[in-house]
């Protein structure tokens, strides 16, 4: 920290001469010349004086009080307890923003008004797929982020994970450890309007077919989507098994789903990984736990979150350019396949 030393050093003057230009004293008689080149240094050095420093403080405490956030939730609160990777995301958010003491305004788009929401908030924080018309007030409002989606990342900041990535890194695995016959499990992904929501393009079902497809590998018959819920993922296990055509191995898009798939395999006296291997997808708690516990991508939710939080604080102080933040994933390897 700068000190009245460094001034009076530079300008070679007394440091008691320097305290007293810098805190305006009147009874001091110095030259206009010396008085100057005193508050050019002090300027150049970035000192500020005890009274300026306390008028820093007061504006960034209030500055800080002042901050209102609004947490866009996609979810229902069904939908949130049936996959807890959005769970996860929220979570961070909340932990983030509760660090900083930021005030904080939680609502779910299908649930309330959003738009009486936007009005007057700092900054706001979008959990999944959702498109701006959506929110009609965040259109003025340039303090955005968006987790897990971007509708355009010229505009707003985002955070999100490489679906194409982890997949292929799934298959990858599956292909080196010898499996001639891939599966996949998934559900619906959704782009969230206001009264309504569309099925959107879910990465790791394209990327699936694309690679399977490159490696001649490909039986549409043996891809099988519905929701994104551990029943469903049961459900299409067992729909899978009464095929008669059961591939050796499944890639299944969540964990949830995919502990719904196990309890369909048991329930069928089929073994995994011996006759069907599963990797998944999230990495929740629960996946090594499961009955045989679960190979899967882990996927750091709870850091989305908070990254999410943090480009909004960026924002709000000053930063102009969009940055978009793409987490790494890992696969987990545990024993519901083999080793590749």
């Amino acid at each position: 920290m700068v000190t009245i030393k460094d001034i009076a050093d530079r300008t070679h003057v007394s440091a008691s001469t320097v305290s007293r230009v810098l805190n305006n004293d009147e009874t001091i008689s110095v030259l206009d010349e010396t008085r100057e080149r005193i508050l050019q240094a002090a300027r150049e050095l970035g000192y500020k004086t005890i009274l300026e420093r306390r008028i820093l403080q007061k504006k960034k405490a209030s500055k800080k009080e002042m901050v209102s956030v609004g947490i866009v939730l996609c979810q229902n609160v069904e939908e949130e307890l049936s996959d807890p990777y959005f769970l996860s995301i929220r979570q961070g958010v909340e932990a983030e923003l509760s660090s900083h003491g930021i005030k904080t305004t939680m609502f779910r788009l299908r649930e309330t008004d959003a738009d009486q929401h936007v009005e007057g908030l700092d900054g706001l924080i979008v959990i999944g797929r959702l498109k701006e018309s959506a929110l009609k007030g965040a259109r003025d409002l340039e303090n955005v982020v968006y987790i897990n989606h971007s509708p355009d990342d010229d505009l707003y900041d985002s955070v999100a994970i490489d679906f194409e990535k982890a997949t292929e890194k799934v298959l990858k695995h599956f292909l080196d450890a010898g499996y001639k016959t891939i599966g996949y499990i998934g559900g619906r992904e959704r782009l969230h309007l206001k009264n309504e929501s569309i099925t959107y393009e879910d990465k790791r079902h394209t990327t699936f077919e694309r690679v399977m497809k490159e490696k001649g590998m490909y039986k549409e018959e043996w891809v099988y989507i519905d929701e994104f819920t551990m029943a469903h993922g049961y459900e299409l296990m067992k729909k899978a098994i009464l095929s008669g055509d059961l591939p050796e191995a499944f890639f299944v898009a969540s964990d949830p789903m995919a502990i719904g798939a196990l309890r369909a395999l048991q329930e069928a006296s089929l073994q995994v990984p011996e006759d069907v291997a599963v990797i998944s997808f999230d990495d929740i708690e629960m996946a090594r736990y499961a009955s045989t516990p679960l190979s899967t991508i882990r996927v750091h939710t709870n850091e989305m979150g908070r990254i999410g939080v943090k480009l909004l604080l960026e924002r709000l102080n000053g930063r102009k350019l969009p940055l978009k933040v793409t987490l790494p994933t890992e696969l987990v390897i545990r024993e519901s396949c083999r080793k590749a």
